[in-house]
């Protein structure tokens, strides 16, 4: 064998490290494609188990709490159904009126017939202590004792009633301000052949930002449309959960273009402008009643300024021109 000439020397030399490089670069490769598969079916596997055991952990919670939920609930009717102050009636009532507010769990219901009787007990009784007993104010006389006694006695039996009173009407408030405009969407989606509960589902999807608790509502009663045997049920609900006039007509609409096959549009578009018009009309009601309410805060905060303002200087003339002429 002749010997290596300097070139081929320097060729060998080159193609050596070349060779090499390219079979680290392969080898590289075939675990990176290999390599990224495996961690992403055990990231895969280990996020899959993760979340098998936060859906089991939080639904063994949800049924825990649910349980306590009826546990407690149950104490409680068992307590008031021992002190026959337990009726049906009443049950109901309270359920209608949680609904309007817009409280879902029925339980609660006892918690207020509870309330009617627990809160007259513990605040009248303390205050019937602190006023007698402890002789909270003893420069009252008999009639102003009497009366403080009273009222609380009253307005913690009230206590639940109001709360839910003043919860049922931000409501029914909030859903009028929404009402025509979910009707010209209803309008829109008839025009579109929809059907109603495809109509509902659409609008409360459309107007669950603006209106949260018109959304809400629009989209039970599309599920209620999707699985009750009797459409007229869905509507009575709907009916039932709002406590709006607007709401009942709107109902009766549905449920006779749905019984009599009247066109839907129409009815919708006729509902639409008169409660655009009822709007306007509660919008110009408050302007004219506000001169008659700025009447009293006009006598006692801005008159009496504007006279000082007015008359001020003049009464300063005055007085400066009887000082000067005294001798």
């Amino acid at each position: 064998m002749g010997t290596l000439s300097a070139t081929e020397l320097l060729n060998m030399a080159t193609l050596f490290p070349a060779l090499a490089a390219t079979i680290i670069v392969a080898l590289y490769a075939t675990r990176g494609l290999r390599d990224p598969m495996t961690r992403r079916v055990r990231a895969l596997n280990d996020r899959r188990e993760q979340l098998k055991a936060g859906i089991t952990a939080s639904t063994a919670k949800r049924r825990t709490r649910l349980v306590h939920k009826s546990a407690a609930a149950d104490r409680l009717r068992s307590l008031l159904s021992s002190l026959r102050v337990l009726q049906d009636e009443q049950i109901k009532e309270a359920q209608r009126k949680l609904i309007q507010a817009g409280i879902r769990n029925k339980e609660w219901a006892v918690a207020v017939i509870f309330g009617r009787l627990a809160f007259p007990i513990v605040f009248g009784g303390g205050m019937i202590v602190w006023v007698y007993l402890l002789d909270a104010f003893p420069d009252w006389g008999a009639a102003r004792r009497y009366a403080l006694v009273a009222g609380t006695l009253v307005l913690s039996y009230k206590a639940p009633d109001i709360f839910l009173k003043n919860k049922i009407t931000k409501r029914s408030d909030a859903i009028r301000k929404g009402l025509p405009d979910a009707l010209d969407l209803l309008v829109i989606c008839a025009e579109a052949g929809l059907t109603v509960d495809a109509a509902f589902h659409r609008v409360s999807r459309e107007l669950g930002r603006a209106y949260p608790e018109l959304g809400e509502e629009f989209a039970l009663t599309a599920i209620e449309l999707g699985f009750l045997t009797d459409r007229r049920q869905a509507f009575d609900n709907l009916a039932m959960r709002v406590d709006l006039d607007a709401v009942r007509g709107v109902v009766t609409t549905m449920i006779q273009t749905e019984k009599y096959g009247t066109p839907l549009a129409s009815a919708l578009r006729v509902l639409s402008a008169e409660f655009r018009n009822e709007r306007m009309m509660r919008a110009e009601e408050k302007a004219a009643r506000l001169p008659a309410i700025m009447t009293v805060p006009l006598i006692l905060f801005i008159l009496p300024t504007l006279f000082v303002v007015i008359l001020g200087p003049a009464a300063c003339s005055l007085n400066d021109s009887f000082i000067n002429a005294k001798p």
